[in-house]
């Protein structure tokens, strides 16, 4: 019985190539594509695949999220997450969000065939240096209210923006900022958030 395979990827070049790469399989059948994070539970419930292989930077939801869905929704459907610059904490936070299988987008396409055959068969498939690096990575230093901060800072918001959203104080924030600074050992509040994200902290 061939391996019903799910492909959700918002780039239509990307996404041809991995169909067409993955239907070369004698045992792997592609049952649905699609190119945004809203359309992956839908098409799981109607084309019942037995795995998903999703791009981390889907737009409108992205990766994480529609895994955590998927595994809410349609639990049959184990996924393999695909990321274009992937680091140990992106790898943390897909096992966190329940995906069975993580590779980089420049693996090769008999690899990522291997990946799906193992995910579909109830086993986990991860690149074993990303897998290393990810056990090896610092337990996260920052506390729930650092992180709140840090999420509101990516996007850009200054200390009294921050302050506003978290119903904090300004002086709150400055200071919870200098020790997010402290624990991360970044210079500035982007370089902390390049840290954050890249150790899978936030």
């Amino acid at each position: 019985m061939s391996l019903r395979i799910l492909v959700a990827e918002h780039l239509p070049l990307v996404r041809r190539g991995l169909v067409a790469s993955l239907d070369v399989e004698a045992d792997l059948e592609v049952v649905a594509e699609v190119g945004t994070g809203a359309g992956i539970v839908p098409a799981a419930l109607e084309h019942d695949p037995h795995a998903a292989v999703v791009d981390l930077d889907l737009p409108d939801l992205g990766g994480l999220a529609a895994a955590a869905l998927l595994r809410e929704q349609a639990p049959r459907c184990r996924v393999l997450i695909l990321s274009a610059q992937p680091n140990p904490g992106q790898v943390r936070r897909a096992f966190e969000a329940h995906a069975a299988g993580f590779m980089s987008l420049d693996v090769a396409p008999e690899v990522l065939a291997e990946g799906l055959r193992a995910v579909g068969g109830g086993r986990r498939a991860v690149d074993s240096e990303l897998a290393l690096a990810a056990l090896e990575s610092v337990a996260n230093p920052l506390t729930p209210r650092e992180r709140d901060v840090l999420r509101v800072a990516a996007g850009g918001a200054r200390s009294t923006e921050i302050a506003d959203e978290l119903f904090l104080s300004v002086g709150t924030v400055r200071n919870h900022l200098s020790r997010i600074m402290c624990k991360t050992g970044a210079r500035n509040r982007i370089d902390a958030v390049r840290i954050a994200s890249d150790s899978g902290w936030l």
